[in-house]
């Protein structure tokens, strides 16, 4: 047959079936998707600024620019919460693959919050001596060269800065944005990969300690990649299941109410090992993200690693994300397997809550101890997820709100412990810091007295609310499980605050900088939010209660 004809074929075949006229043109609701839109074109602007922006006059371009977004993309949110989004007219979006809904629009609030905050930290640049009379920050003059190399030291004697590292934030933002809020397995993963590299990057570029940053920065992507691997091999598990990525048909097939089958995978659908291998991976993945005991072991190394500001932002918005994308999983898409996951998940928050409490107790190192501290916090917050009810959502939310503040300006705190090596983070050198500088250790003892679940501290009104509504969705013995485990953790956070203030300074302690207004923001944002949380707490309770309803 000619060329001419099979060609003829091919254009009557597809004239007569004319699939011209039924490609739907896709409907974006843009304006619902304003705040991950507003970061992620402040990302690319950030890029465009490192390609054409004159080196001197870069730092302050993308600062300026990053701020901008994050407060823009804040007012987007809580515009569109007040529009009605997260209550009355909370529906799924961009064709079923973005939620816009209560949970969705409250954590997208608290990671833009995360993210400003964080962004001050990042730009700190007064804590360091000068280097060749230029001012330097917290990341490596140019990430690309090796440690100690003479390229690395040319760099640093020109002043170069690793600039890069704001549109880096941008892109793991706008990441978190995707991932609370995505309604389809597929969107889950996309978003899961975008804050998840940038993080990578961001974890190797300590302006001290390169090598022990860059070994943290590969080992979480390495442990990042498996998890990501897991979570890819379970969305292929749930699709085979259920013939679709969409949320909403994974659950009607799971409860049974689903009509139109496709015919090509009648053979596999409602196959019940491929539900509960498939769901169990994805859930592997988030924990992992989570930073649950038995997928934990990344986190100290990384926590120890990472430059600090990175530790803070990752410690807080990362956690914020990844449980938000665990509740709308297991209440949308799995509640029908309440009584094959509930069981697994005491299991998981009973070893998290003690496993992290009891190993803290032997950290030397503080950034470790924090990285124990946010484990055995993890398994709290799984506590409210366990609740299954409307208050088990709205008490995680307001807990994650809490903790993400309290964690930024911990480690904003632990920025302005310096020695001659940087940041003195060996808890010997922190011996009598209440008494070369009181503000500084009162400050973060705050932080350790909130960590701990002491009233009148955010810390305290969070647990509360979690082991409320654990009780509550008859999960008593998991309270029983997580007042002992924060009344081990009160143990190592006493013995900070007992060695700050009861010590005698060692004469070559470590001194304590004068950050610029950048970090006391950072510092003075998160121990308000602390105390108010805390002291008056039912505004933001009753704001998270609103918000607690997930689009089905």
């Amino acid at each position: 047959m000619s060329a001419t004809a099979v060609h003829s074929l091919w254009t009557t075949a597809a004239t007569a079936a004319d699939p011209i006229s039924k490609i739907d043109a896709p409907k974006i609701e843009y304006g619902q998707l304003s705040p991950t839109l507003i970061i992620l074109g402040a990302g690319l602007i950030g890029v465009l600024v490192e390609a054409f922006v004159p080196r001197k006059s870069r730092y302050y371009a993308q600062v300026f620019v990053s701020a901008v977004a994050l407060c823009a993309a804040f007012a987007a949110v809580v515009a569109l919460a007040a529009d009605g989004y997260g209550t009355t007219k909370a529906h799924i979006a961009a064709m079923g693959a973005i939620a816009v809904d209560g949970p969705a629009l409250f954590l997208q609030g608290v990671i833009l919050l995360s993210g400003l905050v964080g962004l001050f930290t990042f730009a700190e640049r007064r804590l360091d001596p000068e280097a060749h009379g230029n001012r330097v920050d917290s990341f490596a003059a140019q990430g690309a060269s090796v440690p100690g190399s003479d390229s690395e030291k040319a760099a640093i004697k020109a002043g170069f800065t690793t600039t890069e590292v704001f549109p880096l934030l941008l892109f793991a933002v706008a990441g978190m944005l995707v991932f609370p809020s995505a309604n389809d397995l597929l969107t889950l993963f996309v978003a899961l990969e975008v804050f998840s590299l940038p993080l990578y990057l961001l974890c190797a570029l300590a302006r001290r300690k390169r090598l022990l940053s860059q070994e943290a920065a590969v080992k979480y992507f390495l442990l990042g990649a498996f998890a990501s691997a897991f979570t890819l091999f379970g969305i292929a598990l749930l699709y085979g299941y259920a013939g679709s990525m969409s949320y909403s048909t994974i659950a009607q097939v799971v409860d049974g109410s689903i009509t139109n089958i496709n015919p090509a995978l009648a053979d596999t659908m409602g196959n019940d090992a491929l539900l509960l291998i498939g769901g169990a991976m994805i859930v592997m993945g988030l924990l992992f993200k989570v930073g649950a005991v038995p997928f934990h072991m990344w986190t100290p190394d990384v926590y120890q690693g990472a430059p600090t500001p990175v530790t803070g932002f990752m410690a807080a918005a990362t956690k914020v994300a990844a449980f938000g994308a665990l509740l709308r999983l297991l209440y949308v898409v799995l509640p029908g397997l309440r009584w094959d996951w509930r069981p697994v998940m005491w299991g998981v928050a009973i070893i998290t809550m003690l496993g992290g409490a009891i190993v803290a107790i032997t950290q030397t190192d503080i950034k470790r101890l924090l990285a124990y501290s946010s484990i055995a916090h993890a398994g709290f917050i799984l506590a409210g997820v366990i609740a299954t009810t409307r208050d088990g959502v709205s008490s995680v939310l307001f807990y994650l709100g809490a903790y993400s503040f309290v964690t930024i300006g911990a480690f904003a705190v632990v920025t302005l412990v310096r020695d001659a090596g940087g940041e003195a983070t060996h808890l010997s050198k922190w011996a009598g810091l209440g008494r070369r500088s009181p503000l500084v250790a009162a400050v973060f003892a705050v932080f350790l007295l909130s960590f701990a679940g002491i009233p009148l501290t955010a810390g305290f009104a969070g647990k509360f609310a979690v082991f409320k509504a654990a009780a509550a969705g008859g999960a008593a013995p998991l309270v029983v499980v997580g007042v002992l485990s924060s009344a081990i953790a009160a143990f190592f956070y006493i013995r900070v605050i007992v060695l700050m203030f009861f010590s005698e300074p060692r004469p070559d302690g470590p001194t304590v900088a004068v950050p610029s207004p950048l970090t006391m923001a950072t510092i003075g944002v998160a121990v308000a939010a602390t105390l108010v949380l805390g002291v008056a707490p039912q505004y933001f309770l009753h704001l998270a209660n609103q918000a607690g309803v997930f689009v089905r």
